[in-house]
């Protein structure tokens, strides 16, 4: 479910009670986590996490005027979901992921290639996503980007 929202606050606004604290909570823990350099913005309908084009001129190879996209939050219909690009291109985050979940959490982890999804808002492991989104710094996507898709 894409928004038309054209900020992070009006798109909080918009969502359904049920999912409103969560999503304001997991952009709270992932704003106050996530590296120094990286920007929010709206993108791809949801909250974004981007290298802005003051670190990163270039900007996202499949539209060079869009920042390059890191993390994307949003509320879709069934689910809540963060969009991680660094699960899909970095393998030894993905394990290390993969490993720290079961200390978070009682199941097994709803993921797709960069996508996590939690369908109970209220069984986000927040203190877990605060760790992941620290763990890369924009100028570490910069590089682990150009090595897997720019061409």
């Amino acid at each position: 479910m894409q928004s038309k929202a054209e900020t992070a606050k009006e798109y909080l606004q918009s969502l359904p009670d049920d999912r409103k604290a969560a999503m304001m909570e997991l952009r709270k823990v992932i704003s106050s986590n996530l590296p120094t350099g990286f920007s929010e913005n709206m993108s791809y309908g949801m909250i974004g996490y981007c290298v802005p084009h003051s670190l990163y001129p270039d900007g996202y190879h499949c539209d060079p005027k869009q920042a390059l996209p890191f993390i994307n939050i949003g509320s879709q219909k069934n689910f809540i979901a963060i969009y991680h690009m660094g699960l899909y291109a970095n393998p030894d985050l993905l394990d290390w992921f993969k490993q720290e979940y079961p200390k978070h959490m009682n199941n097994k982890p709803d993921m797709g290639k960069s996508c996590l999804r939690f369908k109970k808002p209220d069984q986000i492991p927040y203190k877990l996503i605060g760790e992941l989104v620290s763990k890369v710094t924009p100028q570490e996507w910069i590089s682990i980007y150009e090595k897997k898709f720019k061409k």
